[in-house]
Parts: C-alpha cells; structure tokens; sequence
C-alpha cells in the first residue's frame, strides 16, 4: 500500500517537473528564435505595454508534453490528452495571430458572422476546440452521455480559462488554484491536474512581471488540461454539475472577466 501511495506521489511529481522543464525550455528557445519574427509575436497588454505570447505556446507544449508522458497512464488516456490540449492550443495559436485586430468577442459575436457567412478566428476556435473536446471525451468515457457531457467539460473548461485572462496572473493563478485540489485524486487525475500545475507556474513570474501573456494558446491549453482531469476524476453525476457550471459561466462571460479584472 505505501509502495503505491509512494508511486502516485512520484508520478505527480514526475508530471509537475516535466511540465514546468518542457515550458521553461520552450519558452527560452521562442524568445531567442520566434517563429516568423518577433513582432508577429509582439501585443499590447490592457496597460499599454509591450508584452510578447511566448508563454502561450510554451505552456501549450509543456501540458501537452506532460500530460502525454505522465506515467502510469492508460494509452487512450494520453492520445485524449495529447489531442485535447494541443487542439485548444493551436486553436487558440491561430486566434492570436490572425484574429488580433478582430474587435468581436463572445459567442454570439462569432456565431453572428457565420450566419452572415464569415468565417472569423473566433468561430474557428469554437468549433475546433469543441471538436476537440468531444474526441477526447469519446476516448476517456464509455457511454455517450458520458462522452458528450466530458466534451463539454473540457471544452468549457478550456473557454473558463480564457474568460480569466484579462490581467497578468488572473488566468495563471486560477490554473494553479483550481488545479490544486486534482494532486489529491487517484488515477489519471492526479499527474493531469499536474501537468497545467507545473507548466503555468513555470511562466507565472514572467506573466506578472508583463514581461510575456498566455494568451488564447495558453488559456485553451491549460484550461483544456484542466478539464481532461476533471473528466478522469468523476462519474456521471459529477461531470453534470461541471458542465452545468460551466455552462453558466460562459453564459456570464463578460460578468466573469470583469470580475477576474476587479481582482
């Protein structure tokens, strides 16, 4: 019994340090070479000053990374995770680049568009992300009530995240709050509550310094990390009060980042 107490220990563990180590060593190789140039990169934070996303792909890499790799995992639990949070990622990648200059926010904004037969980033990362979610769902439940109401679960999740990121450390710290609590869990849980645990922390002295922000790619990914260990760590009935939850704040959406802002 202690020897598998004591491997579920090392098993966070293990994922924590991956996940801070592949962030921080991303995060230095895309300040020293950024793809496409560093201006691409380059965004003016609410304060006006001049911030770069690095940390968004980085931790996007780490929590994947982490995540995928984490021991003790089941092969369909990875490729879940592995899919889950590098779609968020490189949905929200896309929105950051090609969607900057896009005023519009908030679902009914994007789905207006569509209806109109525009096609915009914030659409795109809708749809895909919850695609995402929806596959990564298929592969960690058995019944399909179960598998729709985890796709929610880290879609929604995914989308939380990003609510919060509207000041430095709002959407960092909130990873690292509310991924706290999945370190106690057994199973999958514990190392995938790890992962986002170990890559936020990794870039949260430089978000609070404004030297660098999340962004849509971070926000997505360590919010779709989060989701994957809610999922693993409960049945039906907790999946539903989640998703409800979940439902609620995306309801609330501009309530809930003025309230993150506030803080």
């Amino acid at each position: 019994m202690a020897a598998v107490a004591g491997n579920r220990v090392l098993g966070r563990i293990s994922a924590l340090l991956g996940a801070a180590g592949a962030t921080r060593a991303t995060y230095t190789a895309l300040r020293k070479r950024p793809p496409g140039g560093a201006v691409r990169w380059e965004r003016k934070n609410y304060a006006g000053r001049t911030v770069h996303l690095h940390a968004g792909l980085a931790t996007a890499a780490g929590t994947a990374l982490a995540a995928a790799t984490a021991p003790g995992l089941p092969a369909r639990t990875r490729t879940a995770a592995a899919l889950a949070v590098l779609a968020a990622g490189g949905c929200g990648a896309y929105d950051d680049v090609f969607g900057a200059d896009d005023p519009r926010r908030g679902f009914r904004a994007h789905l207006s568009a569509l209806k109109d037969g525009e096609v915009t980033t914030g659409a795109v990362k809708l749809f895909g992300i919850g695609a995402a979610g929806l596959a990564a769902g298929a592969l960690l439940k058995e019944r399909p009530a179960d598998k729709v109401l985890a796709g929610v679960v880290i879609a929604g999740s995914a989308h939380l995240v990003n609510l919060l990121d509207v000041r430095p450390g709002r959407a960092v710290g909130a990873v690292l709050a509310l991924g706290a609590p999945g370190l106690l869990r057994r199973g999958p849980a514990g190392p995938l509550s790890a992962a986002p645990i170990g890559a936020a922390a990794a870039v949260l002295g430089d978000d609070l310094g404004e030297r660098t922000m999340i962004g849509d790619a971070g926000a997505h990914a360590l919010g779709a990390a989060l989701g994957l260990a809610i999922v693993t760590g409960n049945d039906r009935r907790g999946l539903a009060a989640h998703a409800a939850g979940l439902i609620a704040a995306a309801a609330a959406g501009d309530r809930v980042s003025r309230a993150a802002a506030a803080i």
